[in-house]
């Protein structure tokens, strides 16, 4: 698959029922050998902001999850694996930033403290896939990845 095909196939997870960030990690999760089960398990936790607890957009840690696969450290005492892992997600936060103003899930759903944070997800009608803009963090998230892997020639 190309580039705009994993990002169409991250959006089509999402409105499947996935969560943001099992979108993400899934559309590319066949490059890095993860199963379709261990790539849902890996990535279970971090949507809706983190256990729906609406702090880091769950599409962006999708994103950030898979660039441990591109640099991370191999062992504990692995500084310049660390900051290159390190420099790689922060240059995907920043593009991110870029497109939407920040990273946090409950500022981009406009929501207020005042919310009350629950565990359990809403029915996924056509009404909330037209007031939230998570299919389009989704998308954002997963183009942003594939920019990052063209860029490096990985990916056309």
């Amino acid at each position: 698959m190309n580039k705009e095909e994993r990002v169409a196939q991250a959006v089509a997870y999402f409105k499947e029922g996935y969560n943001c960030a099992q979108s993400v990690v899934l559309a590319y999760a066949d490059l890095y050998g993860l199963t379709h089960d261990l790539a849902l398990h890996v990535a279970a936790s971090f949507g809706g902001g983190i256990g729906r607890m609406r702090e880091t957009c769950g599409a962006a840690c999708g994103m950030f999850m898979l660039a441990g696969f591109e640099r991370c450290a191999t062992s504990g005492a692995d500084r310049e694996g660390k900051a290159a892992n390190y420099a790689l997600v922060q240059q995907l936060a920043e593009a991110f930033k870029q497109e939407h103003g920040t990273i946090k899930c409950g500022e981009l759903l406009g929501l207020t403290k005042k919310d009350p944070i629950v565990s359990t997800p809403e029915a996924r009608t056509p009404q909330y896939y037209a007031k939230r803009p998570c299919s389009m963090m989704v998308e954002s998230a997963a183009r942003i990845f594939g920019d990052y892997l063209v860029k490096e020639g990985k990916l056309c």
